[in-house]
């Protein structure tokens, strides 16, 4: 199998030429001889019979071609910076990455907030994020299909070797849609009481796949419509489909607009964790979990 005259040596050279203008001041940087990326570049050309490079001026140009070899060069050697950068942090106990459930009720800008600065510190870090309600993020967990729970609900699962931090509990308040029947029984909680169970109340299905489900909210009469995600949920509630439970900080807009009103009855107040297995001694893990639990939510 004959070499493959695209190299990291002389995709840098490409790279350096192209950013500096010349060969002069690209062979400075590299802290190589001129005529070392002249040979380079020509063996290069001779192998692809191609040209890579013309002259404008004084300045090298890339031809049609060479602009091709470097625009996608330069994936390659972000890439092989990026592998040699997991590599040092795994063999230093570092993983390359984080699997995390989140769930629906966090407040995610302070979650994003914190993961912003980790990954900064950590640019070859791969994050794979997923939406967890109720026991489906305990279960995730217990299956290994994530690494790190963020904001689970209580009470934490026993026996299942998992660690669990506290953390600031996260408020939920009933609400309905400014039009919808109940925002005219708002005040009233002895009538409130007798229409929940003929109102129609919006779910947040459980992300449980194996272990038993469960509901948190209302208690439901026979008018449900199932949503997949906070957001689903939030957008129903807007358009008047029925009631539920939100997290008061992700429509405290809507609260303030006008456009949902809070019913007066008992908010529920969330037991929340960061959760992860005491197996995985990870890092990475270990660093961010901690991270998270220092915050106020």
């Amino acid at each position: 199998m004959p070499i493959n005259p695209l190299n990291i040596e002389v995709l840098e050279i490409i790279d350096a030429i192209d950013r500096r203008g010349s060969f002069a001041k690209a062979a400075e940087e590299l802290n190589k001889a001129t005529s070392a990326l002249s040979y380079g570049i020509q063996k290069l050309e001779e192998q692809l019979d191609i040209s890579v490079f013309q002259r404008q001026g004084r300045r090298s140009v890339l031809t049609p071609a060479g602009r091709l070899i470097l625009d996608e060069g330069r994936k390659i050697l972000e890439s092989t910076v990026l592998l040699a950068e997991k590599a040092k942090e795994l063999a230093t106990g570092w993983e390359p990455k984080i699997r995390i459930a989140v769930e629906s009720t966090l407040e995610l800008p302070v979650f994003f907030r914190v993961l912003d600065t980790f990954l900064a510190e950590h640019e070859g870090m791969e994050i794979d994020m997923c939406e967890s309600v109720l026991s489906g993020g305990w279960e995730a967990l217990e299956h290994d299909r994530v690494d790190l729970l963020v904001g689970a609900p209580g009470p934490v699962p026993l026996q299942k070797g998992f660690r669990a931090v506290p953390i600031e509990a996260s408020e939920l308040i009933p609400v309905v849609a400014s039009h919808h029947p109940l925002a005219k029984l708002a005040n009233d909680p002895e009538v409130l009481r007798e229409s929940i169970p003929m109102t129609r109340a919006v779910v947040t299905h459980d992300t449980a796949m194996v272990n038993v489900t469960r509901s948190a909210g209302f208690s439901m009469g026979k008018k449900v419509i199932y949503v997949q995600t906070m957001e689903q949920k939030v957008e129903a509630q807007l358009a008047g489909l029925g009631m539920g439970h939100l997290p008061k900080p992700r429509i405290q807009k809507y609260l303030d607009d006008g456009r949902l009103v809070a019913l007066n009855l008992d908010t529920s107040v969330n037991e929340n964790f960061i959760a992860w297995k005491i197996s995985n001694k990870g890092k990475a893990l270990q660093t961010l979990a901690q991270r998270l639990g220092k915050e106020k939510w």
